[in-house]
């Protein structure tokens, strides 16, 4: 006869679904990728919002194909597997964008990259620092924002009419400024995603995909915005000409 006790564990411990076990290791993956460094198993298990057998099960396979890696002190970062996965998204985008992206940031002497959509956020894909400065706005690959704030989203916006994006369905109004991207050719924000932070960028058009967006990031430069915003329209340009 079963103890109450192992009852009792065994009810608190129902067996996961293969759905419900994939998004818990999705889950785990993203709470990760967004944690300032490596966590313990019971600090993964409480942002999961499950019990500690239940994470050490999940990050277990996740180990054994790379995705996380645990340090001496047994804490939990993601591994090397993640960025074999992330080098296969988007991979012609991310091949025709790195010329670019590496000319405009040490001309400009801004940090440039590739926001992709994604759902209702901008995702940066691809970063490029200058080469030689020591005082830029870093942008890290994975990093994520609402697409109704900052030129990233608005570029993306402005790849579509107003009644284009509308039919979309998407829930997210078409921002008058997507509108003057469209005439422009790039867009302009300031102050939107990080406080005293400008940004400038034009769309990416996808062949088969929804658009993208080129950017730039920086706090003060001796560039005429106007002049930059047309490098780097040109240079989303020149993009699209690969993809083509």
């Amino acid at each position: 006869m079963t103890p109450p006790a192992a009852a009792q564990a065994g009810a608190a411990l129902p067996q996961a679904s293969p759905s419900q076990t994939l998004s818990r290791g999705i889950r785990a993956l993203e709470i990760l990728a967004a944690a300032p460094g490596p966590l313990t198993i019971a600090e993964l298990a409480d942002a999961m919002g499950v019990h500690r057998s239940v994470a050490y099960r999940i990050l277990r396979t996740l180990e054994d194909h790379s995705l996380l890696v645990r340090d001496d002190a047994g804490r939990v970062q993601p591994g090397p597997g993640l960025a074999v996965l992330a080098r296969g998204v988007s991979r012609n985008l991310q091949s025709a964008a790195l010329p670019e992206l590496t000319q405009l940031a040490n001309s400009l002497n801004m940090t440039a990259f590739v926001a992709v959509w994604d759902h209702h956020d901008c995702i940066t894909l691809v970063t490029v620092e200058p080469r030689h400065s020591g005082a830029t706005v870093a942008q890290h690959p994975g990093t994520r924002h609402p697409i109704n704030a900052g030129a990233p989203g608005i570029a993306i916006q402005s790849a579509l009419t107003e009644a284009e994006w509308n039919r979309l369905g998407t829930g997210i109004p078409y921002r008058p400024e997507a509108t003057e991207a469209r005439r422009k050719g790039y867009s302009a924000s300031h102050d939107e995603v990080i406080a005293g932070v400008s940004s400038l960028a034009a769309p990416v058009r996808v062949p088969g995909g929804r658009p993208a967006a080129l950017a730039v990031v920086y706090i003060r430069s001796a560039h005429d915005p106007e002049a930059v915003g047309t490098a780097i329209a040109e240079s989303a340009a020149r993009i699209e000409s690969q993809l083509a």
